[in-house]
């Protein structure tokens, strides 16, 4: 019995130890945040995430929403390529409401969430619904964010905000950091489905980003 516990114990240090050892080679950026982790999700997923992608909910709730855009390297112009996206918001009851069975980061992060991967154009889109408003908090109506370059750690953007919602005022508007890139969009009707266009510039308003 201890023969086998010693083997499991050995067994689980060395996968710790790899792990720590891969994360410190990659390069933090962004700041503290611990939920950026979730980023990282769509591997226990086997996920393949590509530059367009439609979260689940989109098909049967509305409002429907369509948003685009390309990233761009720190210079404002050159397109970035093997950027991977993580986007996530709550459902039309303003709760990050988990599937019935979730998995990683959905337990706090909802099952409403998905995963892009830009490719040498830099361009993404993903298919989802508006959000509602928390519950109980001022707070607008919002897609939360989160990049992953190569060779870094995740790191979190401005949230989408949207110019429409009634509880954005101009002091929040003020108060943004503009992470990425202003996160406000306008909604304008296209082709049947509301949609909007933000583009990203990497490491604009990011700390520890050289």
């Amino acid at each position: 019995m201890k023969k086998h516990f010693g083997i499991l114990l050995f067994v689980l240090l060395t996968f710790s130890c790899k792990g720590q050892t891969n994360m410190k080679n990659l390069k933090t950026v962004g700041g503290p945040c611990q939920d950026c982790e979730a980023t990282l999700d769509y591997k226990m997923l086997n996920i393949t995430p590509k530059a367009t992608d439609t979260l689940t909910g989109f098909s049967d709730t509305e409002p429907k929403i369509k948003i685009t855009g390309t990233v761009f390297q720190k210079n404002g112009k050159t397109p970035a390529k093997n950027v991977l996206l993580y986007v996530y918001h709550v459902d039309r009851n303003g709760i990050y409401q988990p599937s019935n069975e979730p998995v990683g980061w959905e337990k706090r992060h909802g099952q409403y969430r998905g995963w892009l991967k830009t490719g040498n154009d830099g361009k993404f889109t993903f298919y989802t619904f508006r959000p509602a408003p928390y519950p109980e908090v001022q707070e607008p109506e919002h897609i939360h964010i989160y990049v992953k370059e190569p060779n870094t750690t995740p790191y979190y953007i401005d949230s989408y905000l949207f110019e429409s919602d009634p509880t954005l005022t101009e002091k929040i508007k003020e108060s943004k950091k503009n992470r990425g890139g202003s996160g406000i969009i306008e909604l304008k009707m296209k082709d049947g489905i509301l949609t909007a266009n933000r583009d990203l510039i990497l490491g604009l308003n990011i700390p520890d980003y050289e």
